[in-house]
């Protein structure tokens, strides 16, 4: 059940559990990058205008239209601005043993610039890319930042996000796996930190969220977790986390 608690002692509160906390998750959303200047890629993809630039034949067909489309509307924001300072909070917290897993609906491969190492990027994200051509995948986000269309370093053909590749082979394995891999981590947490989403596609990965954990909301809106959490937080998560690592 829900408990309540002031806004002077929310942040003690939160301070308590990370503190006694042996395994704890962060789950995060669009709002800890868009919020910072980064593009919010869902909103863009839902835009009408966007709906063939982004299908899977166009990516397929039209990689360097892809490319320049992904260019000016997400990715010189994502590197120009980089990790926003919650990402960086966050790894802070992963390395001093308050943090041990990410859960994101994020595609921007931030918490990795960051320095976080155990991620889950439930939608995949910039870093798991395709040929093509040869139809080899790459793990690297980098590419992205090269100034040009990613090549194929065996065989030279275009690079794209797999995830924007739906008929690419293994992707609904590969969704499966993510979203697995993100149950097993909420299964035996403790602490589950929710922060900047709205919650989609939560009711695939939280489906073995073990009982016994506390769930808290940072999020200065409403969101479809509210009722859902032992704690809801209605401040901005940079000042939030910045108490959390003052004090722990």
């Amino acid at each position: 059940m829900r408990k309540a608690y002031t806004m002077e002692k929310n942040q003690e509160k939160l301070l308590e559990w990370v503190k006694d906390s042996k395994k704890t998750v962060a789950i995060t959303g669009a709002g800890i990058s868009y919020l910072y200047g980064v593009g919010r890629l869902k909103q863009m993809v839902s835009r009408p205008d966007m709906m063939g630039i982004l299908s899977p034949e166009y990516v397929r067909t039209n990689p360097e239209g892809f490319y320049a489309t992904m260019k000016s509307a997400f990715l010189d924001a994502t590197f120009g601005k980089g990790p926003s300072p919650v990402h960086r909070q966050l790894y802070e917290m992963e390395q001093r043993g308050l943090l041990h897993g990410i859960i994101t609906n994020n595609m921007d491969c931030l918490h990795q610039a960051a320095g976080s190492s155990d991620v889950v990027e439930i939608q995949g994200g910039f870093d798991d890319n395709i040929c093509l051509a040869c139809g080899r995948h790459f793990y690297d986000y980098t590419v992205w930042n090269e100034g040009e269309l990613p090549r194929c370093p065996e065989c030279g053909g275009p690079m794209m996000p797999a995830n924007f590749c739906r008929t690419s082979p293994g992707h609904d394995k590969e969704f499966s796996a993510r979203i697995n891999k993100a149950a097993d981590m909420l299964s035996d947490a403790d602490l589950i930190v929710i922060i900047g989403t709205t919650g989609f596609l939560s009711e695939e990965y939280m489906t073995r969220v073990n009982p016994k954990a506390k769930l808290v909301q940072i999020n200065p809106g409403s969101t479809k977790f509210d009722r859902a959490v032992d704690m809801n937080i209605r401040e901005d998560a940079e000042s939030v986390l910045d108490y959390v690592l003052k004090n722990a």
